[in-house]
Formats: C-alpha cells, sequence, structure tokens
C-alpha cells in the first residue's frame, strides 16, 4: 500500500482537479441557458421562414410562366462544399468526435471534388489532418449575432450563384436537450422547399395574395434570407449543443474526482490504522521485552 505522504499527495492533486472541473462546470452552465434560451426564442422564425419558402416555391412550380430562382435550380453535383460547425475548445466529451466521424462518413460517400469551410477550430485541424482542402476558415463568438454569420451566408451564396461549386451543406450538432445532442448534415444549396400537396396549393391562391414585384421577385429576395436564417441558427443550435455537452462532461468529472478522493482518503484512513497498529505492536513487544 502507498505511503500516507503519497496518498494525501493524491488526494490533495485530485481534490484540486475537481475544483477546477467545477468550475468549468459552472461557467459552462451558465453559457448552456444563454445558448439555448437563444435557440429556443430563434427556431420559430427558421422554420417560419422555410414554411413561408415552400409556399412561394409551391406557387411558383404551379404558374407556367413563372421564371426558376438560381437557388433553387438543382443541377448535376460535381463539387460540394461542406460547412463544417464545431467547438474551438475541447472538453465537450464526446461531440467533437461524434462531428468528426460524420463528417468523414459524408465525404468517403460523397463523389466528386469537395471543399470545407471550416467555423471552429477543431473543424478547421481535423480537416487539415485529413488533407482536405480548406476554403475558408471562421471564428465566432460566444454570444454570436446575424452580424457575425452574414460573411458565411453570403460565401456560400456566391460560390453557388458562381457555379463553383454545385451543393451547399451545413453539418453541426442540433440541440435536442441537455443531454442529447444530434449531428444534423442539412442541405442549404440548392434550397430544398418543403413540398405542398395539390390541396395546399390551391388554398394558397385563394387567398390572392398580391406579391410585388412578383411571386419570383420575392423568391429572388427570401432566399438568400433563408440561406442566413439557416446558418446562423445552425450556429446557435451548436453553441448550444457544445456548451450542454461540456457542461455534462465536467459534471461527470467533478463527480468521478469526488469518489476517487473518497477511495483515497478511505485508503489513508486504514493506512493510518495499520501505522498506528504497528507502533502499538513495536511498543507492546518492548516492554514485554523488559519484562521478560
Amino acid at each position: 500500500m502507498p505511503s500516507t505522504k503519497d496518498l494525501r499527495d493524491r488526494i490533495r492533486s485530485v481534490a484540486n482537479t475537481a475544483k477546477v472541473t467545477g468550475a468549468m462546470q459552472m461557467i459552462a452552465a451558465s453559457k448552456m441557458n444563454r445558448a439555448q434560451n437563444m435557440v429556443r426564442g430563434g427556431r420559430p422564425y427558421a422554420d417560419r421562414i422555410r414554411d413561408v419558402l415552400g409556399d412561394l416555391a409551391a406557387l411558383a412550380a404551379k404558374e407556367e410562366d413563372t421564371p426558376t430562382v438560381d437557388l433553387l435550380k438543382v443541377r448535376p453535383v460535381n463539387n460540394t462544399l461542406v460547412v463544417l460547425v464545431t467547438p474551438d475548445r475541447g472538453l465537450a466529451g464526446a461531440l467533437v468526435g461524434n462531428l468528426h466521424r460524420a463528417t468523414g462518413r459524408f465525404i468517403q460517400e460523397t463523389e466528386g471534388q469537395i471543399s470545407v469551410i471550416g467555423v471552429g477550430r477543431k473543424g478547421q485541424r481535423f480537416i487539415s489532418r485529413i488533407g482536405r482542402k480548406l476554403h475558408a476558415a471562421f471564428s465566432v463568438p460566444d454570444r454570436p449575432r446575424l452580424d457575425d454569420t452574414v460573411t458565411i451566408s453570403r460565401m456560400l451564396v456566391d460560390e453557388y450563384a458562381a457555379e463553383r461549386v454545385d451543393r451547399v451543406v451545413l453539418i453541426y450538432a442540433r440541440f435536442v436537450n441537455t443531454a442529447s445532442q444530434k449531428v444534423t448534415i442539412q442541405q442549404l444549396l440548392p434550397v430544398e422547399p418543403p413540398e405542398r400537396g395539390a390541396d395546399e396549393v390551391d388554398r394558397l391562391q385563394e387567398l390572392d395574395y398580391i406579391y410585388e414585384p412578383s411571386i419570383s421577385g420575392v423568391l429572388e429576395s427570401l432566399v438568400p434570407r433563408y440561406i442566413e436564417t439557416q446558418v446562423y441558427h445552425g450556429i446557435l443550435e451548436a453553441m448550444a449543443s457544445e456548451h450542454s455537452a461540456r457542461m455534462v462532461t465536467m459534471q461527470n468529472a467533478t463527480d468521478n474526482a469526488n469518489e476517487i478522493v473518497e477511495g483515497l482518503t478511505l485508503d489513508l484512513n486504514k493506512a493510518r490504522q495499520e501505522s498506528i497498529t504497528s507502533e502499538l505492536l513495536d511498543i507492546v513487544g518492548g516492554v514485554a521485552a523488559l519484562e521478560g
């Protein structure tokens, strides 16, 4: 058994680790609550703009004289652009590894040329490590605003409109709850609006909306806004997932450290008892020898 000094040193070291992980857990919890509120507040807008886009696309498809919007056109896929959203730092459990594995599988299964836009240092390092082309690298603050992500969205639209890429895909961790984050692969371009049935299209036509200057004109303006919203909301989801995963990981690390301290304290008490018992036996033996 280790000496009492070694056990005390180990207890002190593990206790200090528990203090650090506990502090990190509290910081992650505060950031997690803020990020979760931003995600919950942004989801209705992201869902609503997608619904409006689906309604307009369905109406435009039914009217034969409506020109096709460029960002809705589907063409053969020779070049794919992937937007990979990852944390800047580790200590987030299996989150980063899950994102890397999903990205690696997607790259292996995709035919043609692939380039990647990395949002977050973990993803940028992963792409460099596997030898893939890093088209651009971005970093966003812990409290991102729409202005912080507009540059990314505009780059995606410009690359697709110039036909330098034929498809744009967003890979991020969607926030489900505090203990669960789901890796999501979402196609951004060409835009895939929600499908509408014939009954829904007839209902929309009966509403008799007036579109200025036209349905295609509204779509031309709406689709870039839709891309901006989806990219921004995807990054919000990734932030909430990161802070939730880190909070849970640090909580588990703190609990494990405290359990180790309890076990080491028990070992220390046993070692002290053995030492005291050994000293008592030496004293009793010495007294018996003197009496003999």
